[in-house]
């Protein structure tokens, strides 16, 4: 367990923006199916759900899902929402022009009115209070310590109630996973090799609350989700 106990960033197949586009595709359906089975999206609907019913119908409760990837997590959400009865827009950014690409086709082959464009969470213009809650998912492992709290200021910012960030939890039963369920879950070779880098880079939950802190999300909690991932939870004060 020593060699996890620090965070190893090294360079991840997924994030070259040279990667062949049909390499990105699959890994991208690979992920989607992988967030499937982790069940992504409900953890965030989950904690997301009295929010956006207490407006009562009133407006639909806004999201913006930061680093959307494929899309999946936004649509899943759209998609519970949907079921219940609950009024939601959701929106989702991405760097990639790639990913924005494959998620907007995904949602137009789903009929599901989730936008997806074209954002780098850690540059650019994101418009202060735009939304009710700002999420994101499998996004902050990839960042070094400084860019993380920059991340989590900037959803912030973004957001008028709630921020939530999903990720992979650092830990010697994680990496064994990461290791083996991709194999079995997707014949994508970027996810075969990015998985087990992601869970080495990825905080344990009081790194994760010493970044929420450091980003001045006072009073951020952590929680454990299924399977060896956590779930980052600030609420604005009134």
């Amino acid at each position: 367990m020593l060699f996890l106990k620090q965070r190893r960033l090294e360079p991840e197949w997924m994030d070259d923006p040279h990667l062949d586009s049909r390499l990105h595709g699959a890994a991208l359906q690979g992920l989607a199916r992988i967030n499937g089975i982790s069940r992504a999206g409900p953890a965030l609907w989950r904690t997301l759900r009295p929010y956006a019913r207490a407006l009562g119908g009133e407006r639909p409760y806004r999201i913006l899902d930061v680093a959307s990837g494929g899309g999946d997590v936004a649509l899943a959400l759209w998609e519970a929402a949907r079921r219940e009865g609950v009024s939601l827009e959701v929106l989702g950014c991405d760097r990639s022009d790639q990913a924005v690409a494959f998620a907007a086709a995904r949602a137009e082959a789903q009929n599901a009115p989730v936008r997806f464009f074209q954002h780098d969470a850690l540059d650019g213009a994101m418009a202060p209070a735009a939304y009710d809650a700002v999420t994101c998912s499998l996004f902050l492992h990839h960042l070094s310590r400084g860019d993380a709290i920059h991340a989590l200021q900037r959803m912030a910012g973004a957001s008028r109630e709630l921020v939530l960030a999903h990720d992979l939890r650092r830990s010697l039963v994680g990496l064994w996973a990461a290791a083996a369920a991709p194999r079995v879950l997707t014949r994508s070779p970027v996810v075969h090799k990015d998985a087990p880098i992601s869970v080495r880079a990825a905080f344990t939950p009081s790194e994760l609350r010493d970044v929420a802190e450091e980003a001045g999300l006072a009073g951020a909690t952590v929680r454990n989700t299924w399977p060896f991932r956590q779930l980052l939870i600030w609420k604005r004060a009134a």
